[in-house]
């Protein structure tokens, strides 16, 4: 409510699809309550450092969206002691300084959200002495004497090492979606809109398409968005009843795990879907001769299912579903539907949640115009509004093409033994010159391509051991600055809690051989790297891991 009564607020946004999303109901917000602000994307740390710089003369009032969390942000960006940050991040684990700064720091934070921080009198208090502190920490509370609004300073050696401590011990995992939180306040304020819901919807569903949450935490978001979608249309159904050319309806779907396959047709979305790619081993003869059967068992011409979806036979569109999930049950695809919602807007457009995060990381990663990073976040911006349909269908076809790149990227990585296991990891290196490598030197792409690759690998391996590992990738960044960017992900398992611990990983194998890199991104598992030091920095790795 704050917020309301400002005149001028610096909203700073990450480059990801929730953040994205978050950004859109934040704007809506915004514009109900007249509230004049400035929008700046920001890619990683330093351009969050450089657009604080140049705001902060006229702003006192700085809202962060999927950034700032996990690192001491007043250490970091040195603001005016007049300075407010509101922090809406999915990022954990949130720096224990900004978890106990009230002043300064306001955390947008579900309250049954577990930040696992030890209590304040744990780490400010000195009632247990370290051993290793000895007499430095005597004073450690005089702190809390000071007037509330200053910025304390901590000086002492054994809270510094404290709460290093803290920070070391920690994994890097994503929580609930910044888009979500950002939708059940406007719900709390009751400024709630069926646009706000969809964009929730986005946010919850590209967690799941890059792999960010686990399955468990998937299905109890779309519960709780379920239940606001059945109030939504409950209210609306007055108005439904006279269907308009330009209403917007949300759905709940158990749709197909095919991505795309209603703007594909159903041949294309099967060979480029990761689920069905690497169920049916696609990059192999045999994988090819199981797609044959599949076809044939599910009864459908061949003309039908390699013609686009619009074309299709109605007869066919009307059941196709159930047929596909029969016939998958045969091929042990238990699981080929997922719960997600769809959204129609009029008559003809029908989009699931799953296409329009393909199509926003498409057009946010574009590599094919020479356009900047800013002209390409306000173009994936834009694809999310119901005006903006025409842009939503560019995406579409651009992340056809990228998928389509994954899928042959992954044929080739297996077919070659490009994975190696390095021991307590599995590392492939994208060499310069490969098809379509400019595309994999952008995170989400490089991080769907690594998920696909790592399920493939997982699929198509004997070695039981090498299926429980996890998987660092290495991609060409600037040919001319000699740079790769290196990611990590977590092992491939439906049970996973997700949780990288690759970000401290990095930092420490960087330290301790002196190897040039930049630790820029706001998520910690993605870093740049000197190609010269990737080798000391992969041995060191491998030793700290091991």
């Amino acid at each position: 409510t704050t917020l309301t009564f400002l005149n001028l607020v610096a909203l700073f946004v990450s480059p990801d699809i929730d953040a994205l999303c978050a950004c859109k109901v934040l704007q809506a917000l915004f514009h109900c309550d007249q509230v004049q602000y400035t929008l700046v994307p920001v890619a990683g740390w330093q351009d969050l450092g450089t657009a604080f710089m140049e705001h902060k003369e006229q702003y006192q009032y700085f809202v962060l969206i999927n950034c700032g969390a996990n690192v001491d942000l007043l250490e970091t960006l040195q603001p005016e002691e007049d300075s407010v940050f509101f922090i809406c991040d999915t990022h954990r684990p949130v720096d224990v300084v900004n978890v106990y700064n009230d002043t300064q720091i306001k955390l947008l934070i579900k309250q049954d959200d577990d930040l696992g921080v030890p209590s304040y009198d744990d780490i400010f208090r000195d009632d247990e002495e370290d051993e290793e502190a000895g007499d430095d920490s005597g004073n450690e509370s005089d702190g809390s004497a000071e007037p509330s609004g200053k910025r304390r300073r901590y000086d002492e050696d054994a809270l510094e090492r404290r709460i290093e401590r803290q920070r070391a011990r920690r994994e890097w995992e994503a929580r609930r979606s910044a888009a979500l939180v950002m939708f059940e306040l406007a719900w709390v304020m009751s400024k709630d809109t069926k646009d706000m819901l969809w964009w929730s919807v986005i946010g919850v569903t590209d967690q799941w398409v890059h792999d960010k949450i686990p399955h468990m935490k998937y299905v109890t978001d779309i519960a709780t968005l379920q239940r606001h979608v059945s109030r939504h249309n409950h209210r609306n159904e007055d108005e439904e009843n006279s269907l308009s050319i330009d209403c917007m309806r949300i759905t709940f779907e158990y749709d197909l795990r095919l991505v795309l396959y209603q703007h594909w047709s159903l041949y294309e979305s099967i060979c480029n879907s990761c689920y069905t790619s690497c169920s049916f081993k696609l990059w192999s003869i045999n994988g090819q001769k199981k797609l044959q059967e599949f076809l044939a068992d599910m009864g459908l011409p061949l003309k039908q299912v390699r013609q686009k979806f619009n074309s299709m036979d109605m007869t066919i569109k009307e059941n196709l579903r159930e047929v596909i999930e029969e016939s998958a049950n045969k091929f042990s695809m238990k699981d080929i539907r997922v719960q997600t919602f769809a959204v129609h807007f009029g008559f003809k457009n029908r989009f699931l949640a799953s296409d329009v995060v393909h199509a926003a990381a498409a057009l946010l990663e574009n590599v094919e115009r020479d356009e900047t990073p800013t002209d390409n976040f306000i173009k994936a911006l834009d694809c999310l509004s119901r005006s903006n349909l025409e842009r939503l269908h560019l995406g579409i076809a651009l992340a056809k093409k990228k998928l389509k790149a994954i899928q042959q990227t992954v044929a080739s990585c297996i077919c070659t033994n490009l994975i190696l296991s390095q021991g307590p990891f599995l590392y492939c290196h994208l060499l310069e010159g490969t098809p379509d490598v400019k595309l994999f030197s952008k995170p989400l792409a490089l991080t769907l391509l690594c998920k696909y690759l790592l399920k493939a690998f997982v699929c198509s391996t004997r070695n039981k051991r090498c299926k429980i590992l996890p998987l660092i990738m290495a991609a060409p960044l600037d040919v001319e600055k000699g740079t790769v960017i290196v990611l990590g992900i977590p092992p491939e398992s439906e049970t996973s809690d997700k949780k990288n611990f690759f970000g401290r990983a990095f930092e420490k194998a960087a330290e301790s051989t002196s190897s040039r890199t930049l630790h820029d991104h706001f998520d910690t598992s993605v870093i740049e790297l000197k190609m010269e030091d990737r080798g000391k920095f992969l041995d060191a790795l491998i030793a700290l891991l091991s």
